[in-house]
């Protein structure tokens, strides 16, 4: 996989922290009154406490014969804590507790703990504490619907402008269902051309989350 596993979960977790400040309010404001927007997503979002998913992520590479496909669950419980168990094609778990992320991987007999501090502070900082001018001084935004091709969603894209963050991470892309208002997928292009695409299915909100949520197996 050229894209790897550590960069692809962080910034999965950036992904999903600007969707649930965002995606509640898109069909409640006109797409290029952003500001608005923000704030009404971001009031709405102030009420998640917990979110559980169905995935299925999708990883190109020039590196690939052909696209790579995994699909799993995914749990959130605020303030900082995301579970990604993948299920298929084979087994393995991404843990972000805080700010530490453990990534456990059975059939390569890997077990890996990394420092996500960086990541979790951008969150905090432009997703939780921030502003719309906040998130407008480091982003290029363009929200407007999707087009024909999702009739039934709106779309949002956000371009880096510290090439500090470009440098990696290209573009992201949210679709949002016009309906329900729920984040239906998200899409990472990365500098080198990749991409990572998630769409979430049976989303929950604020459910209880089964004992053990969090656990990770230790050696």
């Amino acid at each position: 996989m050229s894209v790897p596993l550590h960069r692809g979960a962080v910034h999965a977790l950036v992904s999903l922290a600007a969707a649930g400040v965002l995606a509640r309010s898109v069909a409640s404001a006109p797409p290029d009154w952003f500001d608005e927007l923000y704030a009404k997503g971001k009031q709405m979002n102030d009420g998640l406490k917990t979110l559980t998913a169905r995935f299925t992520e999708t990883t190109t590479s020039t590196l690939l014969t052909k696209p790579l496909i995994a699909r799993g669950r995914i749990a959130v419980e605020r303030p900082s804590r995301v579970v990604l168990r993948y299920r298929e094609p084979d087994a393995r778990t991404v843990l972000i507790d805080g700010n530490r992320m453990t990534v456990v991987w059975p059939t390569r007999n890997l077990r890996q703990v990394t420092d996500v501090t960086a990541a979790q502070g951008r969150i905090q900082k432009y997703f939780v504490n921030g502003t719309a001018a906040d998130l407008r001084h480091e982003f290029q935004i363009d929200d407007h619907p999707a087009g024909d091709s999702r009739p039934n969603a709106y779309y949002l894209s956000m371009v880096p402008k510290r090439k500090q963050i470009h440098d990696t991470l290209a573009r992201l892309e949210l679709w949002v269902d016009r309906r329900s208002l729920l984040l239906d997928e998200l899409k990472m292009t990365f500098a080198n051309g990749d991409t990572k695409t998630m769409t979430f299915e049976d989303i929950v909100r604020n459910g209880t989350l089964e004992p053990g949520t969090f656990a990770i197996a230790e050696r």
